[in-house]
């Protein structure tokens, strides 16, 4: 075609516009209204699309400038795909773009299906459209590289694009099939140097093409907000407009589709003009819409229902076939005779193609969300057979992905309603079977772990809007911890459904989210509010939805906020931290979030807030160094800071900020009971200024973890003095991976040997000990004086002779253990009797670790007959000793003993 023939051909009306068709690509062309779709380079980054991102446009450029010569657009339905070839084909018949053709053919696949009989390429380029005058055809064929073919619906192509069912050709002139035509063209035989650009809905003829595969992803938000925005004139309108599809129907995969855009905001002009409300679920749309389809038309109530009952029919067979059309004979069979001679009537609803009483006229549907509709509708309108909903979902799995949350919708009066004013009464026995299939499946799905099952019946009670019905069905029983993480904008619009309507829940888990947007989190905003735990532990959170995540706690009931592995950042920390200022939470694990010293000065902050009530900081692994520390130690002295627990491993902290830290500690404000420094290089210098604070009259201190410290028995004289301190409160010290030795370890021993010592938990797990030291806390332990509970010893290799002191210990009256640790010390089976008596004798001790010595099969049936007597023991770890397989069932019969 010439380019003054391709501006004819395409900019002309064609066809009944109707709400379901979306707007029309010749009124988008000629009025600018055209707004650039998104291919998948456009989600980079973590900011909002902005309009220097990759776009359809630039993509299709791009492909056809280079050495590739077909162009593949997939997209899902109405996403602008046909749009976006018209005004490819109006902008190179302008000169604006594609300088390297100087012809360019614009064809239809569904016109290309009422072509029979044979004809050549020659004949088509002539005839078809009657386009191309015949001087023109020898220039075209000679320079084949200057030529671009576009087709369009590829998907309603009724014939194989499979090479192998045809026998290709590549004379021009030659008079063959339309199929061969077609798949001589698109395979390179015929016309061989062209340029192809294929549109089509993901369809199974995709995998016989070749070529630059361009996917479409329609709208995202930046390009919603202008499309809204530029279709109404009114400012106002339009926000509200866009704020209410954000917050209803936005969040549905398809409102990406710029066709659906239109309808969307088509219904909702419609609507605000009649003073009427907007839907809230997308099946309240299409009741909407149908509604309005229907009353554009001059039909009784019988008319209008059986003319709906013919489309259900249609839909049915449609869906059922997986055919995307129907011809004149099937669409008889379904009842349409009455209505064919009015192509108004069918035009509404149905895609017409040919002449709609010729028998090689074929119809389809604009919509697969209207087919499936009509569906729901026809069913729950249909009298005359007995089938039941169970068995009619069943026939459509995998067919008709709205359907049942149709059906749900429909089901409930207050929706329906509208509707049977102008088709009458529904079928109330199929509705009453629907809901008890409903309640029945729902109940079996809840009880399952499978988030995607939960969801759905998620998507089911926000169709039905029953607040009642979702407080029947999401029981307290069935609010289990289940992960949601991933979840998309519908997911998150219809789990902030359910826990608005229960009104809080103990639990928003939202682990692993990958990706966290801005819009997402705004949408999920409310039902964070209501949660008393969050769990967003290994997930990304946009800088938006951060903001968002803020908001909502400040508002909330959020006690509890896991966020540990998700690589929050300082930047991002700041924007939280103005929710943490004002908000109800008492547990904050920042485990791994990459923050450093920059955050500390936030984090104090928080704590000195008024209303702050946060009573365990979990911030393990970050890199906060020891300004850090010194900073967020300022917050401790402040008399609203609540903190209790503060757990610090791994934060890159040595001796120089334990001074600020211990000045917070016996400043008379600080209400911390519980400090983990593991890994850290405290030192024994470091150690020596903790002790300080621990003598403080106004240290509050219960546990103290100094595990992989970097600590030597230097450190040992200043515990030592610490525990002897009438004002000691420690009862747990953790001193484990530190190469204490023998003598520092006796020195602690002479201070636990004091009745005043308040140590009941003790960890000493490689440190160097040796048998001297584990007779001195045998002696210890039995002396009736030590008020340890708990001891971890292992990883000390003094072998059975050291052993030995501390289960004479366990085996005596005074000693008072209830946790014992005594892995890797060495122990063979030669000490099992031993054992086994020590375990007998004691009245308290629960729990023994065993893991990594070197116990036999020899020692399995005392440990199992032990541990079966015992009537306080609750577990024994036998986990990595030289056990064979021939005696896990012995094992097995104990279900205390772990191995």
């Amino acid at each position: 075609m010439d380019k003054d023939t391709v501006l004819t051909h395409i900019l002309q009306l064609k066809g009944i516009a109707t709400l379901l068709g979306g707007e029309p690509p010749i009124s988008v062309i000629k009025n600018n209204k055209y707004i650039s779709q998104l291919t998948p380079e456009a989600q980079v980054t973590d900011k909002n699309v902005d309009n220097n991102l990759p776009s359809l446009d630039h993509a299709i450029h791009t492909a056809l400038t280079g050495e590739i010569k077909t162009v593949i657009l997939v997209g899902p339905e109405g996403s602008g795909k046909t749009t976006a070839l018209e005004k490819l084909a109006v902008d190179w018949a302008k000169g604006e773009h594609l300088h390297n053709f100087s012809h360019v053919f614009h064809f239809r696949f569904r016109e290309m299906n009422l072509l029979e009989g044979t004809l050549s390429l020659e004949t088509l380029l002539l005839n078809h459209h009657g386009l191309v005058p015949p001087e023109s055809i020898p220039l075209i064929l000679q320079r084949p590289k200057a030529v671009l073919l576009i087709f369009d619906d590829l998907h309603q192509y009724k014939h194989s694009l499979d090479p192998s069912v045809h026998t290709l050709c590549s004379d021009p002139s030659q008079a063959v099939s339309v199929s061969c035509l077609v798949a001589s063209l698109l395979h390179g035989s015929l016309l061989k140097g062209a340029a192809f650009l294929v549109a089509t809905r993901p369809t199974g003829c995709l995998k016989f093409l070749s070529g630059s595969r361009v996917e479409v992803l329609g709208f995202l938000k930046p390009q919603r907000e202008a499309y809204v925005k530029g279709f109404f004139t009114d400012q106002t309108v339009a926000n509200k407009s866009l704020m209410h599809m954000e917050r209803t129907l936005g969040f549905y995969d398809f409102c990406t589709s710029p066709r659906f855009c239109w309808m969307v905001c088509s219904i909702y002009k419609s609507l605000m003009e009649a003073g009427a409300k907007l839907p809230e679920t997308v099946s309240q749309l299409y009741i909407d819409i149908l509604m309005h389809l229907i009353q554009t038309l001059s039909l009784n109530e019988a008319g209008v229902r059986e003319l709906v009952l013919a489309l259900g029919r249609m839909a049915a067979h449609c869906s059922l076939s997986q055919h995307s059309s129907c011809t004149k004979e099937e669409m008889d069979s379904f009842g349409f005779q009455q209505f064919l001679t009015s192509q108004t009537s069918v035009g509404v609803f149905l895609q017409v193609d040919g002449d709609p009483e010729s028998d090689r006229c074929v119809f389809s549907f604009h919509s697969q969300l209207m087919q499936e509709f009509v569906l729901a509708v026809s069913f729950f309108l249909d009298k005359s057979t007995l089938e039941g909903v169970e068995k009619m979902l069943e026939k459509h799995k995998g067919h008709a992905k709205f359907l049942d949350l149709f059906l749900s919708g429909l089901s409930e009066p207050v929706q329906r309603r509208p509707l049977e004013t102008l088709l009458g009464e529904f079928n109330l026995d199929r509705i009453t079977d629907f809901k008890r299939w409903f309640k029945s499946s729902s109940e079996t799905t809840l009880k399952g772990c499978y988030k995607d099952a939960h969801q759905h019946c998620f998507h089911l009670l926000h169709q039905a809007q029953n607040e009642s019905l979702v407080k029947e069905i999401i029981t307290s029983s069935v609010r289990r911890g289940i992960s949601y993480g991933d979840l998309s904008l519908q997911d998150c619009a219809t789990l902030n459904y359910v826990f608005t309507c229960l009104g809080e829940m103990e639990l928003l888990n939202l682990y692993l989210t990958r990706d966290l947007t801005e819009e997402k989190a705004e949408i999920l905003a409310p039902a964070m509010s209501l949660s008393h735990k969050i769990l967003l532990s290994s997930s990304f959170l946009r800088t938006g939805a951060v903001t968002h995540l803020a908001s909502a706690l400040s508002r909330g009931i959020t006690t509890d906020l896991d966020l540990s592995h998700t690589r929050l950042g300082d930047e991002k920390f700041k924007i939280l931290c103005t929710g943490l200022r004002d908000c109800k939470l008492h547990t904050l694990k920042l485990v791994a979030c990459n923050l450093t010293e920059a955050s500390c000065e936030d984090l104090a902050s928080v704590l000195t807030s008024a209303t702050s009530q946060l009573r365990e900081l979990d911030i393990l692994f970050n890199e906060l160094g020891d300004q850090g520390i010194t900073k967020l130690c300022q917050g401790l002295h402040s008399p609203h800071c609540k903190l209790q627990d503060l757990h610090l491993q791994s934060c890159k902290l040595t001796e120089a900020s334990m001074g600020g830290l211990s000045a917070a500690l016996c400043s008379g404000q600080s209400e911390l009971r519980k400090i983990n420094l593991t890994q850290n290089q405290i030192g024994d210098s470091g150690v020596e200024t903790l002790c300080k604070s621990l003598q403080h009259p106004l240290c509050k201190l219960q546990s103290l973890t100094l595990f992989d410290s970097d600590l030597t028995g230097t450190c040992c004289a200043h515990l030592m003095a610490a525990l002897m301190s009438d004002h000691c409160s420690l009862t747990e010290l953790d001193l484990s991976v530190n190469d204490l030795g023998q003598e520092g370890v006796l020195q602690l021993c002479q201070a636990l040997s004091r009745p005043q010592c308040p140590i009941e938990k003790l960890g000493l797990t490689r440190c160097e000990l040796t048998v001297l030291v584990f007779e001195e806390l045998g002696s210890l332990l039995s002396s009736g004086n030590s008020r340890l509970k708990s001891l971890s010893v292992g990883i000390n290799q003094v072998g059975e002779q050291g052993v030995k002191h501390i289960l004479d210990a366990v085996a005596h009256p005074s000693c008072l253990l209830e946790d014992l640790d005594l892995e890797m010390t060495g122990l063979t089976d030669t000490c099992v009797e031993h054992l086994c008596a020590a375990v007998r004798a004691s009245k308290t001790l629960k729990n023994l670790e065993l893991r990594n010595n070197s116990l036999t099969d020899a020692s399995v049936p005392a440990l199992v007959q032990t541990m079966q007597d015992s009537h306080n023991m609750q577990e024994m770890n036998l986990r990595y000793n030289e056990f064979s397989e021939d005696v896990f069932e012995m094992l097995d019969e104990c279900d205390k003993i772990r191995y």
